[in-house]
């Protein structure tokens, strides 16, 4: 259900091709075994609930027999994916480097090379000029295994040892591995299924967290290597909180946060004793939400006690009784606190202003914030990796529709930034795009962003080809961002469009609020205020147009289908959430129940109703449908495969006319596809080549 997915890039070669020919292979039937729920007076009738079970052989078949009639149908696309790949892997460096870091003696980064998948994580002693050490060379790890991911990676405050943790499988089931970078050794510990890792003081104790059978990360675990005998700090019981670990920006102490999606509290001890008990900065309840860190002996906290908005206050560590809070930071009405990382000398200030990131530097001594300027309003500024905590400068990111991703370094002292990287890309000209800014308008008055890029020469029109993006769920904003996939897109013609929805966080708490529980049909309409806008503003049509979501945003496209099929022509739905009052019922399943306060429980009546009205997989009726990708893959932890495929199979047996449903089910992968960054690229092209065959652009 969580996780934001980047939408699809899409390409065009100079070739030309015929509309989709759905009579080169017959599509598969889903055999329907009728099952039914009652719940909250009502009763739901599920044809496809038998796909739920993965042990099942015919369930692999019936997705296997989906994959083969996807292959087949697209088969004509092979040269067009082919050429679509080729064109991104060339505006890529294929061998770089990221931009090293400095923590405690030692240089960090990682880099990539030409021909390998995964990256090499490395290290020099002092100075960049010192010997290389490759501390993990993650080719290797990978070897063999079809998916790989590296998960947490903590270096010993003394820099001889780093636990990580790896997932072969997708399911996002995280095994610790703690190395010996003086030897090159593995030490015992294996097989611990863990989280977050934290390091004490010491160098031989380690904090970690692990999840239940439904993922949540409910416990938390003290361990001294070589003991193989992990002792349980605390547990999380209630259901609809998480827990989890980090260690405060000084390396003083350990944090442990304990939160649903409405409060949350934080426990702490420090790392020189990590045997002392936990201490609670405040008590959880009602709306109260908060977050921690610490330097020059106070925690630094940032606060929602004044607003959704949030202040920014201090307090000592010998008391952290929320009466002695001091305030640093007041809380504004017209613009968001989102968090604070405390330096030495300074502090950090992440926020929001008009929708969109900012950044700025407060001065202890003054109590005074200053803005680090950016090139666009409609952009990205974010704190990058700067870990050295006495350090006088900071790194920061920012990318936007137009500027690829840059790294640079600000000194607090003069106020002047130094591009250190940008990243490569090849025979990009910035200049020859243009990005805008435009406000919907809801249903209900409320105005909606809409950011925007195209080629310079692009013309708007009714026969503009126009990709329309959108996730807007969990708070999480969209904020832009640069796509080396999308150039294809723009190059030919084609406008990519977001659509800031309300249930994101653009605008903060509230913005999330408005879209959410009994708000949550407002995100759908306001992607449909938005797609409506764009036509009447002359951009596109609704011929020309396609549209794209993943995850909570695939729940957004398939409600939008329901809701108002002929938006789009071209619909790519990836890793959907659309079973939603099913999964809801299951309390078994990962992520199910602390979602309660995102969607709701259908087992109460009128939360029932609210998710009766959108639910995608039981709103699905004899229509006519865009032409439809749908992917999934079989490992996904987030949103079980069944959702997606369930949904095809009543798609494919409901809907009327003659337009293209496929599925693509990656049987190795989990909720982020494809892992190693070429394969990535390579599935990248399908829903491309998808889109691109629909909207007819052969140029």
């Amino acid at each position: 259900m969580k996780f934001e997915l980047i939408a699809i890039g899409l390409a065009a070669g100079a070739v030309a091709f015929a509309q989709l020919d759905l009579s080169v292979a017959k599509a598969p039937t889903a055999a329907k075994k009728r099952v039914t729920v009652k719940v909250a007076g009502d009763t739901l009738v599920d044809d496809y609930a038998w796909i739920k079970n993965k042990k099942d052989p015919k369930v692999i078949e019936y997705i296997s027999a989906e994959n083969a009639y996807r292959e087949k149908v697209m088969a004509p696309t092979k040269g067009l994916q082919e050429k679509l790949y080729k064109e991104m892997l060339g505006r890529i460096q294929e061998d770089d480097t990221d931009v090293p870091v400095f923590d405690r003696g030692y240089w960090y980064y990682s880099r990539t090379v030409k021909g390998k998948e995964y990256a090499l994580n490395c290290r020099r002693k002092g100075t960049m000029q010192a010997r290389e050490e490759i501390m993990l060379d993650e080719n290797k790890l990978a070897q063999g295994k079809p998916f790989f991911s590296l998960g947490s990676r903590e270096v010993s405050p003394n820099g001889r040892f780093l636990a990580y943790t790896t997932d072969v499988t997708g399911f996002r089931e995280y095994y610790l591995t703690v190395k010996d970078l003086l030897t090159g050794k593995d030490l015992p510990e294996k097989s611990i299924k863990v989280d977050s890792i934290v390091w004490c003081s010491d160098n031989q104790t380690i904090f970690y967290t692990t999840e239940d059978a439904a993922k949540r990360t409910d416990k938390l675990w003290r361990y001294e290597l070589g003991s193989g005998k992990p002792e349980l700090v605390v547990e999380e019981r209630d259901e609809l909180f998480w827990l989890g670990a980090s260690e405060s920006s000084d390396h003083k102490y350990l944090l442990v946060g304990m939160g649903s999606k409405d409060t949350n509290e934080t426990w702490f001890l420090p790392l020189d004793k990590p045997k002392a008990k936990l201490k609670l900065i405040k008590k959880r309840g009602g709306s109260s939400r908060y977050d921690v860190d610490h330097m020059n002996g106070q925690f630094w906290i940032t606060t929602n006690d004044k607003g959704d908005n949030n202040r920014v206050v201090r307090a000592p560590d010998s008391n952290t009784d929320p009466a002695k809070w001091v305030e640093a930071i007041p809380h504004s009405d017209s613009a968001v606190i989102s968090g604070v990382r405390p330096y030495r000398d300074f502090l950090v200030v992440l926020g929001r202003t008009g929708g969109f990131p900012s950044l700025g530097i407060f001065d202890y001594k003054s109590g005074k914030t200053k803005s680090i300027p950016t090139a666009d309003v409609v952009g990205d500024i974010n704190l990058a990796n700067t870990p050295d905590m006495d350090s006088k400068s900071i790194n920061y990111s920012y990318t936007s529709l137009t500027t690829p991703t840059t790294i640079s370094r600000y000194d607090v002292g003069s106020g002047k930034s130094k591009v250190l990287k940008r990243d490569p890309v090849k025979g990009y000209k910035e200049s020859d795009y243009v990005s805008e800014l435009m406000w919907a308008t809801a249903a209900d008055g409320t105005k909606i962003p809409v950011s925007m890029v195209r080629k310079r020469t692009t013309k708007p029109g009714p026969q503009t080809p126009l990709m329309l993006y959108a996730y807007g769920s969990y708070g999480a904003p969209t904020d832009p961002w640069f796509s080396i996939g999308r150039l294809n897109l723009l190059n030919r013609g084609m406008i990519f469009a977001i659509a800031h929805i309300r249930g994101g966080g653009e605008f903060g708490r509230a913005w999330y609020e408005a879209g959410k529980m009994a708000n949550k049909m407002n995100t759908f309409t306001d992607f449909i205020a938005c797609g409506d806008f764009l036509v009447s503003e002359g951009m596109t049509s609704h011929s020309r147009m396609a549209m794209n979501g993943g995850s909570a945003g695939g729940l957004l496209m398939g409600a939008v289908m329901n809701l108002r099929p002929d938006l789009a022509k071209v619909v790519v739905a990836d890793v959907p959430f659309v079973d939603v009052i099913n999964t809801m019922l299951d309390e078994s399943l990962p992520l199910t129940v602390g979602e309660f306060v995102e969607w709701g429980n259908p087992k109460d009546e009128e939360q029932y109703q609210w998710m009766r009205a959108y639910s995608p997989y039981d709103n699905v009726v004899p229509q006519d449908y865009p032409h439809t990708l749908i992917t999934t893959s079989l490992n996904d932890s987030q949103v079980l495969y069944h959702e997606p495929v369930k949904w095809c199979a009543k798609l494919r047996s409901t809907k009327t006319g003659s337009n293209a449903l496929l599925l693509r089910c990656n049987m190795d992968a989990g909720h982020g596809g494809a892992s190693g960054r070429y394969s990535n690229l390579r599935e990248r092209t399908i829903g491309d080549a998808f889109v691109l065959w629909q909207l007819g652009i052969k140029k």
